[in-house]
């Protein structure tokens, strides 16, 4: 409807204007939501195929149209083509705005490899910070910034905010990190001193990549994959940390981190995390170095310490785990995760390996 209006009409600013009263919106609101569904309707018809099914919701819309925008209108629909036919047979779970946009980013860098790293450089350009004033003397304040950036910045506002819990406050951990952020910006000390590790995100890239033969198989935790020349660039950073990662070539699942350490426990936990990237419940994309390790066969029942039965979980869903409501089951090895909600709806998904595998796995 909001497309239609906007065809019929020569004043694009009139039709703005007299959708605001009916849409409650600002004008930047309601010139964004013209704007999308014009979009949807020219050059998304498998995504509006799947929102009239109920599947899509229009913020999952938004983001599939954000992964989209810089491409020609020829690769957008073919994008979109891919994308519906995947969405014909996919679980439940890929239905989630943020599994969604990755999936919809995949399809984009397979359709214009060439233009994935431009698209990424006009973006950082556009870099910037919002004030945005809410009600009840609250306001949002929105930095817009590098995807590394943002992940290694929130992991030092978390690890502040932990430690302020842990030295006992009882602030919530919503209310810390606000606090710890503001804190920062302000230049007051938060009172803690956050471990040097917490301040760090994992980019996982192949070594034909690193030295500049491909621009394939990069990832950053937590988002999703990323052109090869932009995880160059935050790979010669002069912060930035090596550390080589031996995966079987046969199932791209880690074997080795390259390094010994004195203790055992403390290496398993770093291979499932590499492993596993990201808390394994289907919906959830907090990155799995902040995230628990959980047998996923409970040690008070025998299950053993290890990699093959440790997985990845954020502290949230691993509490939920043993809800007597909540289903939850996990292969480390396929990684292939399934969970079942108390009204029955069952969710499945498969966390893709670290590594490409060179075949199938038997």
């Amino acid at each position: 409807m909001l497309a239609r209006l906007e065809s019929v009409s020569s004043d694009s600013v009139s039709v703005v204007e007299a959708l605001r009263p009916v849409l409650r919106g600002s004008r930047a609101q309601v010139e964004k939501r013209v704007a999308l569904a014009s979009t949807l309707v020219a050059d998304h018809r498998g995504v509006l195929a799947a929102m009239s099914r109920g599947d899509i919701d229009a913020y999952g819309a938004s983001r599939v149209v954000a992964v989209t925008s810089g491409m020609s209108a020829a690769q957008v629909r073919q994008v979109d083509s891919q994308l519906a036919a995947k969405l014909s047979s996919a679980p439940t779970s890929t239905f989630m705005p943020d599994n969604l946009a990755a999936h919809t980013r995949k399809i984009a860098n397979t359709v214009d490899p060439d233009g994935q790293t431009a698209r990424a450089r006009v973006a950082r350009r556009g870099r910037k910070v919002e004030l945005i004033h809410g009600e009840n003397a609250m306001s949002r304040l929105t930095a817009h910034v590098p995807v590394e950036v943002a992940s290694a910045a929130y992991a030092r506002v978390d690890a502040l905010a932990q430690a302020l819990r842990r030295a006992g406050s009882d602030r919530s951990m919503d209310q810390l990190r606000a606090d710890v952020t503001a804190d920062l910006l302000l230049g007051h000390d938060p009172g803690v001193t956050a471990p040097e590790a917490a301040a760090t995100v994992s980019l996982h890239m192949p070594a034909s990549t690193a030295l500049g033969i491909t621009d394939d198989g990069c990832t950053l935790d937590g988002y999703g994959t990323i052109p090869g020349p932009i995880a160059r660039e935050i790979m010669t950073n002069p912060h930035s940390t090596w550390r080589k990662v031996l995966c079987d070539p046969t199932t791209g699942t880690p074997t080795s981190l390259g390094r010994t350490r004195r203790r055992p426990s403390a290496t398993i936990r770093e291979l499932v995390r590499i492993r596993d990237r990201e808390c394994v419940v289907p919906w959830c994309r907090r990155p799995a170095t902040h995230s628990d390790f959980d047998h996923e066969q409970p040690w008070a029942e025998g299950g053993p310490t290890s990699t093959t039965n440790g997985t990845a979980r954020c502290r949230h869903h691993h509490r939920l785990k043993h809800h007597p409501h909540w289903t939850h089951q996990h292969s480390p090895r396929r990684g292939t995760s399934t969970v079942t909600t108390p009204h029955g709806t069952t969710y499945t998904a498969t966390n893709p390996p670290t590594l490409t595998p060179l075949e199938p796995a038997p």
